[in-house]
């Protein structure tokens, strides 16, 4: 075999380019199998060097029927890098093998891929193919039982990869039509009002005391008095809480009601809605 064709058959087998492979055959004194470990340490030693960089773009990937569903989250550098064809096959088999392992991301990591190597390998090879940094981000799996799951994605980029997607699930008796149409519209409505809990009651501590600081700092910029900040700020906490609780947000569909008035209008059979989960990348 010609020193050209064991470069072409490393650059196939490995995906380094061609100074890389002639480099790590020359080291290797033309032993393709001595020329791949140099390669993967190499490799290694150019992803450590990029998982410092911010990684703000990448794909949001859901897999799963309407019993258990997952997303996860796959970050890149930039929007170039997440339609690049070896990053979507990634993410599309990584979103698969997600679900499969209900979103744990310590044994998903160590879980084998169709090519036999690990998600860790193959991860640290696309990230020296590619010259960017790629990270496994947030993910989720819901799954209740009597329940129903439904799925939104925003911003399509192949399959079952977009920018912005969300998972609701749905429990009721009610297995007709409407319950289907409201799954949806619910979906939709999660993606667009990103609602931080189901009711505001439920809202995390230190979103809410995070949020009084920044009232009470604005307010006493503005140079109002401490008796004034304390009334104007109630009332506008009291505002935070209704606009990021799921049940009195408005409507998106009908913008002069709130969800719960909508669940007491459609009438569906025992309805509750038991979970939701919302990604949107570079959020």
């Amino acid at each position: 075999m010609s020193d050209l064709e064991k470069i072409k058959k490393l650059r196939q087998s490995t995906g380094a380019g061609f100074k890389d492979c002639n480099s790590a055959l020359k080291e290797s004194d033309g032993h393709i199998e001595k020329a791949v470990e140099i390669l993967r340490i190499k490799g290694i030693s150019k992803a450590s060097k990029k998982m410092t960089r911010e990684a703000n773009e990448g794909v949001v990937g859901i897999s799963g029927d309407s019993k258990k569903t997952s997303i996860i989250e796959i970050n890149c550098e930039t929007d170039f890098v997440a339609k690049n064809a070896d990053f979507i096959n990634f993410a599309k088999e990584l979103s698969e093998l997600n679900n499969n392992f209900s979103s744990n991301l310590n044994d998903l990591k160590k879980s084998k891929m169709k090519n036999g190597n690990t998600v860790e390998e193959n991860l640290v090879s696309l990230i020296a193919k590619i010259g960017e940094k790629i990270t496994l981000g947030r993910a989720k799996t819901i799954s209740h039982n009597g329940a129903k799951n439904f799925i939104y994605h925003h911003t399509i980029v192949k399959d079952n990869l977009s920018k912005l997607g969300v998972i609701v699930s749905l429990e009721s008796n009610d297995e007709t039509e409407k319950l289907n149409n409201f799954g949806k519209q619910l979906s939709m409505h999660v993606a667009a009002s990103n609602p931080l809990a189901l009711n505001s009651e439920n809202l995390d501590k230190e979103i809410i005391q995070k949020e009084e600081k920044l009232i009470y700092e604005e307010l006493k910029n503005l140079g109002k008095p401490n008796n004034i900040i304390k009334k104007i700020s109630a009332g506008k906490l009291n505002k935070f809480k209704e606009e990021n609780g799921l049940m009195t947000q408005n409507w998106v569909m009908e913008p002069k009601k709130k969800v719960k008035d909508i669940l007491k209008e459609i009438s569906i059979s025992d309805l509750q809605i038991k979970e939701f989960y919302r990604i949107k990348i570079g959020e």
